[in-house]
């Protein structure tokens, strides 16, 4: 099922497999921190990942009322819209876990003013996640573009080092957003990227072969201290020693 090139560890498996691995991850990690008496905090995406993912972790024996989620990005539409990431969250994980309204911080995409809401929600990751600010947990999915959270390839936002970027610009609709910068996705005490599927071959491969890829998979894999690369048989076809 896996095999590890130092840093990041990459695990290959039949979908089923690749979110039972995550669930275990996840499980271990914020077992231990709360075993520990501390709080734990988490950066959850939307798109196929959360679809795929969040029923399986919220059927996780944990205590919920202590761990406080935080989204990767969100898109600049009402919280009404399928199009929210809040709103894929709340209905698949938030609410079924019946997660305290002041563990939950969400990003305000709805904003007029992105850049305010941008500097309103650093604020709100400091408060809770310390000064530079630090997640336990971040999960990821990718593009097929290799994109993460809301930082494209080749995009200005890729070298801001503020810790939540507005970003008027996107390559993909819709153009307006909130993301979490990649210094701040990078920090992460524990980061999991999670892939499905023949599209996301190529980036994958690459972020896991190319040292100097440009990729941001690549740059926020190699950022992370402790990096685990979970895909499907088909995202991991490139990714194999001698492919």
């Amino acid at each position: 099922m896996s095999w590890s090139r130092g840093s990041p560890e990459v695990r290959i498996a039949e979908p089923a497999l690749v979110v039972e691995a995550l669930a275990a991850d996840f499980a271990a990690e914020a077992g231990a921190a709360l075993e520990r008496g501390t709080r734990f905090t988490v950066g959850i995406p939307g798109g196929s990942v959360a679809r795929s993912c969040f029923p399986r972790l919220a059927a996780l024996a944990l205590d919920w009322s202590r761990i406080d989620f935080f989204w990767t990005d969100e898109r600049a539409v009402p919280v009404t819209s399928p199009e929210s990431n809040y709103t894929l969250g709340r209905a698949l994980l938030l609410e079924p876990l019946g997660v305290p309204s002041e563990r939950i911080h969400r990003m305000m995409g709805e904003a007029a003013d992105l850049e305010r809401a941008a500097g309103a929600y650093a604020d709100e990751l400091e408060t809770v996640a310390g000064t530079p600010p630090r997640l336990d947990y971040v999960l990821l999915g990718v593009g097929a573009d290799g994109h993460v959270a809301s930082l494209f390839p080749d995009h200005r936002a890729l070298h801001d080092q503020r810790s939540v970027i507005a970003i008027e610009d996107a390559p993909l609709p819709p153009s307006r957003r909130l993301s979490l910068s990649l210094p701040m996705l990078g920090n992460a005490a524990r980061l999991a990227i999670v892939a499905f599927g023949s599209t996301k071959a190529r980036v994958v491969g690459e972020a896991v072969k190319d040292i100097n890829s440009p990729l941001p998979v690549a740059q926020v894999a190699r950022r992370t201290r402790r990096c685990l690369i979970l895909v499907d048989r088909e995202a991991g076809s490139r990714a194999e020693r001698g492919t």
